[in-house]
């Protein structure tokens, strides 16, 4: 069934207290934005001891503009770009009054409304920093947080890194050469349009805030330019009268089918290049999806001009690749982010050029007990790929599952990464690409193999084939 399916049925009532089961492993989860909320929720509710440590002292993560961890890339116009039913967690739908795209603020209220509704809020520790996380000699981990008290050390069975991959901002590298004497900002210092209000403006990317931040600035701004070295597909988010994302035939897909489906939403969207800006030179699903609903008439009216990379940067002025020149008195720079967990040593997890290989885009298979959730980037929200690999992870701690030889694992990692690098083309920004529904539905056959590991297991050693804590 497709995962739009599932999200119809109404919340359940408010879930009762569940009591932490001591037998089980001790469990420390890192963000309490949506991926960190999703593995508290799971690890709650399945009675795993665990401690949740938030950076500031609201939950959402992204979600909250100006959020006090200082690391929330949210502005005043940011909505999703994944429709309401295709982001909510499976057993908690967003409100029907929701519009079919919510925005930033609206998605804020959900995912409080997650919490109190499932009533784990007082185990997040907010207002607190992990620092430091690194394994011991018998397999555990310790973690150190900071707080306006002082440092804390804790020893925990099992990690799991849920600290958001859109808060690092990525520069362009090298610098482009000349000088300039205006402001330069990366989008993740962007908040509202007052930022672009009387200036003469360059947004630099091809991604959803440079395209949001763009038609922002076509509105308000003196002038407003675009610069774009590669083309994207750019997509509405309607399709035949309906969320893009919902135009989907049921069951599971294989991919050829997905990359159809963005083709034709292409297709149906019409190129955003006969408006000035590059031709993509790869096809409709090749690279993650752009959507946007105002960058054509931005673009068709002059509002927006568009133009091709930077060649260099001239005191008070852009100069771009074909030989064009514009006054500029600020750079937004709208170049993506880099992947760094900051409480890991470099020789134990780095990202290089945001290439991380994981299983399942969780495990590492040298460091059993570290799991990462949320580390991916789906043709769709990140949030019930976030629910489905926690809920993998609990079952795992409780004794009902049980992963393959660590040299199956590294294989199928391999074999994995290698799939989604021919899929889409070779950049930073396609490192964690997955498409949402095989997603969902290989985790979930993993889930069931897994579990018959586990009866094969508990029946070998003599002991009832009941689920076991570890």
């Amino acid at each position: 069934m497709p995962y739009l399916v599932k999200q119809r049925h109404r919340a359940p009532a408010v879930t009762a207290p569940v009591v932490p089961d001591s037998s089980l492993p001790r469990v420390c989860v890192i963000g309490g934005g949506s991926s960190g909320l999703a593995a508290a929720k799971a690890l709650y509710t399945a009675g795993v001891p665990f401690d949740c440590f938030e950076k500031g002292t609201t939950v959402g993560g992204n979600w909250v503009l100006d959020n006090p961890n200082g690391q929330s890339a949210c502005y005043e116009t940011l909505e999703i770009n994944t429709s309401c039913p295709r982001m909510a967690f499976s057993d908690f739908p967003m409100p029907e009054h929701y519009p079919a795209y919510a925005r930033h603020d609206q998605v804020a209220d959900y995912f409080n409304a997650y919490v109190d509704h499932f009533g784990f809020r007082d185990r997040i520790t907010f207002s607190t920093t992990v620092t430091e996380v690194t394994p011991t000699a018998d397999d555990k981990w310790r973690v150190r947080t900071s707080d306006a008290d002082g440092d804390t050390v804790i020893e925990y069975d099992a990690v799991l890194v849920a600290n958001g991959h859109h808060w690092d901002p990525r520069w362009p590298e090298p610098a482009y050469p000349g000088t300039f004497e205006g402001e330069q900002i990366h989008a993740h210092d962007y908040r509202s349009s007052s930022q672009l209000a009387g200036r003469d403006v360059v947004v630099v990317g091809s991604g959803n805030s440079a395209l949001d931040i763009s038609v922002e600035a076509g509105r308000i701004a003196r002038s407003a330019h675009l610069s774009q070295r590669r083309g994207q597909w750019v997509l509405r988010k309607f399709l035949l009268g309906r969320p893009a994302d919902q135009v989907a035939l049921p069951g599971w897909l294989p991919w050829w089918v997905t990359a159809a489906r963005l083709r034709l939403a292409a297709v149906t969207s019409g190129s955003v290049a006969k408006l000035g800006l590059p031709q993509p030179d790869h096809k409709p699903g090749q690279s993650h999806p752009v959507q946007s609903e105002g960058i054509r008439d931005a673009l068709r009216s002059g509002r927006v001009q568009p133009h091709p990379g930077i060649s260099r940067l001239d005191r008070q002025h852009v100069e771009f690749a074909d030989g064009t020149r514009v006054p500029a008195d600020l750079i937004v720079w709208a170049t993506g982010y880099n992947v760094t967990f900051p409480f890991l040593a470099p020789s134990l997890v780095a990202a290089d050029d945001n290439d991380l290989p994981l299983w399942k885009r969780t495990v590492h298979p040298d460091l059993p007990g570290l799991y990462f959730i949320g580390l991916l980037q789906p043709i769709g929200a990140v949030m019930p790929l976030a629910e489905a690999q926690s809920r993998w992870i609990v079952e795992q701690l409780i004794g009902r599952y049980v992963a393959p030889p660590r040299d199956e694992v590294r294989r199928q990692m391999l074999a994995d990464h290698e799939r989604n690098r021919r899929q889409f083309y070779s950049s930073a920004r396609h490192t964690m690409e997955v498409d949402f529904d095989y997603y969902l539905w290989d985790l979930r056959r993993e889930q069931r193999r897994g579990a018959r590991r586990a009866t094969r297991t508990s029946d070998a050693r003599g002991v009832a084939s009941a689920p076991v804590a570890r």
